[in-house]
């Protein structure tokens, strides 16, 4: 094939407008680079051929005449298996919905569709978004998600499969999701680049729902830039989804290089290995001489974590009911999750409306610091590099301190968030820095991210064994 499996959007975009390669050939590469390496990634549910090639051929028709229908036109892509999908099975990652068909499309694959993008798979998950609370890798019927920077580790959830898929070029994007981290994740065990957008943005229907208040769509990337062409396509009010916000935000636009105060939140890299902290802390000399002035700052001391938690343990054990009155709990490949349901469904009434009248104090505190004493904030993605998929995530890197919940913080806020590789860590794995914004300020925190990508090359790194 003529271009890279690592090419860019943009750049796998100009090659189909000038013909250098056709949508079915770029398609049936990637369809079988997913059916050589998917499986052992753990990345991969179905890998949807006839649809793609029929997408295809549609695409390489409407070019040929002149249709254009955007940057995405002919660019093969897969999502994360929660996405309801025509006709194909859709499993939540999860033993007892393996055989879950729906008859229409989420929204997000529909505006995918009609931008001309093409379906290739439907990628590997956490068994029910790790609702359940789930403590190791091995939380998928489909088995752990293997990051390809070194396969002993794990990929990242819940988006396990976006973000292994990703890395090693099997799509050149993926539709993940988060309800809090499970797009920051991935991206950080995996290397490469994701935007978890402001609560409402992007229209959840057709999606499965962990916690309705909570639960967000967004691209799993190469790079910023491809993270707003697929936000140009995907954004914007859907009727259909009551939480979806009418913003219009101008994705398309070039990005300013305007001076930003950005807050470094000095406890997010205390007790961090010490290679997240040498990368993360290059990362704020590089922004420096952009021209950007950093600020130290401190989260507001308010209880994030147990806000978060309380939150997902309720909505979570609502979602799945069904689930817990049939006993099929016990079906679910992690052991914790049996039990974790049962638990989550043990939340008392008080204690969730405690915690949302909480959330309020929280996201009024953020949003403040986010628009008067800073422009945005930085932080390490994570604390550590991905852990080995045989051991439970609390033994894995003993004694390293994760910081304050800056995850969970800006979840319940719905802030947008980018997260990008910025170098390497413990056993050749990636690390990953990432910027927070006010609610509605996704363009801006995807153009910082864009402009610290022009002074980096983290984003182009390819993992051995599969280039």
């Amino acid at each position: 094939m003529s271009v890279s499996p690592y090419a860019t959007l943009a750049e796998l975009g100009a090659a189909l407008r000038k013909r250098e390669v056709s949508s079915l050939e770029l398609t049936r590469f990637y369809l079988d680079r997913l059916e050589k390496h998917g499986t052992a990634l753990g990345a991969v549910v179905t890998v949807t051929r006839e649809r793609a090639e029929s997408e295809a051929r549609r695409a390489d028709a409407e070019i040929a005449k002149g249709k254009w229908r955007g940057p995405l036109h002919g660019i093969p892509y897969g999502v994360k298996d929660l996405l309801a999908t025509r006709g194909i099975p859709t499993t939540w990652g999860a033993e007892p919905y393996r055989g879950q068909v729906f008859d229409f499309d989420a929204e997000v694959v529909r505006r995918l569709g009609e931008a001309g993008a093409v379906l290739c798979a439907k990628l590997a998950m956490v068994e029910l978004a790790g609702g359940f609370g789930y403590d190791t890798a091995d939380a998928s019927f489909t088995g752990p998600g293997r990051s390809p920077w070194n396969t002993g580790h794990w990929s990242g959830g819940s988006s396990s499969g976006p973000g292994a898929a990703v890395s090693a070029a099997l799509v050149p994007f993926a539709i993940g999701s988060e309800t809090s981290g499970s797009i920051i994740t991935p991206c950080a065990f995996s290397g490469v680049t994701g935007f978890r957008p402001t609560y409402g943005i992007v229209s959840r229907h057709g999606a499965m729902a962990l916690a309705w208040t909570l639960d967000k769509l967004g691209p799993m990337t190469r790079s910023a830039a491809d993270c707003a062409l697929v936000m140009g396509v995907i954004a914007g009010r859907d009727p259909k989804d009551e939480s979806s916000l009418p913003a219009k935000l101008a994705w398309g636009a070039k990005p300013q290089r305007a001076k930003r105060k950005i807050g470094v939140i000095e406890a997010s890299y205390e007790g961090v290995q010490a290679e997240v902290r040498a990368n993360f802390e290059a990362s704020m000399k590089a922004l420096e001489a952009l021209g950007h002035e950093l600020v130290e700052i401190e989260l507001p001391d308010l209880p994030y974590g147990p806000v978060v938690s309380t939150i997902v343990d309720a909505e979570g054990a609502s979602a799945f009911e069904d689930l817990l009155v049939s006993g099929k709990a016990k079906e679910l490949r992690c052991a914790a999750d049996h039990i974790g349901g049962y638990e989550g469904a043990a939340t008392l009434a008080v204690d969730y409306l405690r915690a949302m009248r909480v959330r309020k104090k929280i996201r009024a505190a953020l949003v403040e610091l986010l628009t008067t004493k800073v422009t945005m904030l930085a932080a390490p993605s994570r604390a550590t590099v991905a852990p080995p998929v045989d051991v439970k995530f609390r033994d894995a890197y003993p004694g390293v301190k994760s910081g304050p919940s800056v995850i969970g913080g800006m979840n319940l806020a719905g802030a947008p968030a980018i997260a990008m590789p910025n170098g390497t860590g413990l056993h050749g794995l990636p690390t990953s820095i990432q910027i927070v914004g006010a609610p509605l300020a996704d363009r801006d925190v995807i153009a910082l991210g864009e402009q610290l990508q022009t002074t980096t090359a983290f984003h182009r790194r390819v993992p051995p064994g599969f280039e």
